[in-house]
């Protein structure tokens, strides 16, 4: 596998000198790296994907001259933000092709880092100043905004998104037929697999926050409806009913990210009992991980 962290700091500052009427067409050639990869979603607006993505704002109306954002780029780089995302990347798969040999993979996978949105409320505070995409193989995207939180961690969502996009090349991911139970349990395999790369400073802080009887209401919540299918049915369930309602999804009645803690539960116990490590899991079936940590599904 080939990795390749794509310098977007230049890129960025660049697109911020420009005029605003130039800032799209910059912004697509930013993205483009990741364009082969997302094309089997059909369609790949980068510039609405960025908008609805928490991307910082493009023009002056979007207060895109905002000189906190150049601030942050910089603040950015000083911490070696590309370099450790690279260098976890390197990592995260040398411990994967060890664990599983031969295991299909892209062949290259695209990195690109995106400065976020100051002002959006979802990444700077619900999310802790970053967040990923990952799966799709071959294009891994990390928006951040730096914060003590996302400058610390951004390595390890990059790993946590490598173990994505290893998984989604072995396991078909259907947006119709995609139940809750693939989803929580992928979200769980990666910060087990983040946590054996660095131990508890691996997991990301929504993971770490949901405990005791709130986390025993969440996994009760979600195993009732472990086979719910779809997307649009499953997202509440992974990301909580903030984040439901911000995208205009029904809320289900969960915190903000149960699905990453409940997950996790449900991975801890599959690897409790099966004695594999989260990389040696990363091409099973979220069936048979279910099964193994002894939660209930349909034939």
């Amino acid at each position: 596998m080939q990795i390749i962290v794509h310098d977007t700091a230049s890129a960025t500052l660049d697109l911020l000198r420009r005029p605003s009427a130039e800032r799209p067409d910059a912004l697509r050639d930013l993205y483009a790296p990741l364009a082969g990869p997302m094309s089997v979603t059909g369609h790949f607006d980068p510039v609405q994907a960025h908008r609805m993505g928490s991307g910082f704002p493009l023009g002056d109306a979007e207060g895109g001259d905002d000189p906190r954002l150049p601030a942050a780029l910089h603040r950015m780089r000083e911490a070696g933000v590309w370099e450790r995302v690279a260098d976890s990347l390197d990592a995260a798969w040398e411990r994967i092709d060890a664990a599983v040999p031969g295991v299909k993979h892209a062949e290259t996978v695209h990195v690109v880092i995106v400065l976020g949105d100051p002002g959006d409320e979802h990444l700077t505070v619900r999310s802790s100043g970053y967040f990923g995409l990952g799966g799709f193989p071959g294009a891994i995207q990390l928006v951040m905004w730096p914060t003590d939180t996302s400058l610390r961690n951004i390595g390890h969502a990059a790993a946590h998104e490598l173990h994505h996009n290893v998984r989604y090349a072995n396991v078909t991911w259907d947006p119709a037929a995609v139940t809750v139970g693939e989803h929580v349990v992928a979200e769980g395999l990666a910060e087990a697999f983040a946590r054996e790369l660095a131990g508890e400073r691996g997991l990301c802080p929504w993971t770490r926050a949901l405990t005791g009887d709130r986390l025993d209401r969440a996994y009760e919540r979600i195993t009732a409806d472990i086979d719910v299918a779809g997307m649009g049915n499953a997202f509440a369930y992974v990301l909580g009913d903030a984040t439901a309602r911000l995208v205009g999804q029904e809320p289900v009645g969960l915190p903000d990210f149960a699905g990453y803690g409940v997950g996790l539960r449900i991975v801890e116990a599959h690897m409790a009992a099966t004695g594999l490590t989260a990389a040696e899991s990363v091409a099973l079936p979220a069936r048979e991980i279910l099964r193994n940590a002894g939660v209930a599904t349909e034939a």
